[in-house]
């Protein structure tokens, strides 16, 4: 059985991995100054930064149609048996259930979707692995009992220097963003239950990020080897160094660095840093 591999733009993978490995992307939209972008393919990530430091009204995202996951999955049907999309956190963005409901619309072929709960290059990093086993003829049900057992390890964290964007986009509460802003603390984040949660609150940048390597340190002392991935917005010299200041100490961790994107970044703001992992 062929099986295809579909993703959202989310997961930040280059357009080169995605065509080694035959990852279709389905887009998100950024609304941004009364227009309409699909990231990814007509905006890409510093043009959104350079557009949102000039100032205006805060972006707005929005979740691809039902009907373009449908069609994709139709055209798919040609050349493939089954189908496994990889998509964001169902507890911040209907993505995922956008696919799955367009999954139940079509009929020649099998859609397992699969919410990977977390976002950004760690979502790609699920992506890739199920990309690889797919061209190497595994099965659908293959790839997930493996991507399940990857999701048990799976950690990501990740810091905000104003916590203002998360609390206008519905994606933390009033509350807490009042309380973080007044303390004037850097509050890390995870992912809890698909959902984004403090984790600590950490009175600087510095130790806020030293905490996360050491979060990353107790997880490389149980594995023999650990993928990881440092994600800024908009900082790449800082996570620059903070790769190589960390991956010394760290020999049986691979990183990679990527980016937080337009629909993400729009939700976080400028400056945010986070660091993602897994077992490989």
């Amino acid at each position: 059985m062929r099986t295809a591999v579909v993703t959202d733009s989310t997961a930040y993978l280059p357009e080169e991995l995605r065509e080694m490995y035959d990852i279709r992307m389905v887009p998100l939209y950024v609304i941004m100054n009364g227009k309409t972008y699909e990231e990814e393919v007509d905006l890409t990530t510093d043009a959104f930064y350079d557009e949102v430091r000039k100032g205006g009204a805060l972006p707005k995202t929005s979740q691809p149609a039902v009907g373009t996951f449908a069609s994709l999955f139709e055209e798919l049907s040609e050349n493939y048996d089954e189908v496994v999309t990889i998509h964001l956190s169902s507890g911040i963005s209907g993505t995922y259930a956008g696919a799955v409901q367009a999954g139940e619309m079509v009929d020649d072929i099998k859609v397992h979707a699969f919410d990977s709960e977390i976002s950004c290059m760690v979502q790609g990093m699920f992506v890739l692995e199920a990309a690889v086993m797919a061209k190497e003829g595994a099965t659908a049900e293959e790839i997930l009992s493996r991507l399940n057992d990857l999701k048990e390890t799976t950690r990501a964290y990740f810091m905000v220097d104003n916590l203002g964007h998360l609390q206008r986009g519905g994606r933390l509460s009033n509350a807490q963003a009042i309380i973080g802003s007044m303390l004037q603390v850097k509050p890390l984040l995870h992912f809890v239950d698909t959902k984004i949660e403090p984790f600590e609150k950490i009175r600087t940048r510095k130790k806020a990020m030293k905490r996360i390597v050491d979060l990353l340190k107790e997880d490389a002392q149980k594995y023999d080897e650990v993928q990881a991935v440092i994600i800024h917005a908009n900082r790449e010299g800082e996570a620059i160094q903070w790769k190589n200041e960390i991956s010394a100490e760290l020999p049986n961790v691979s990183f990679r660095i990527s980016h937080f994107g337009p629909v993400i970044g729009t939700h976080l703001g400028e400056g945010s840093m986070g660091l993602g992992w897994m077992k490989k």
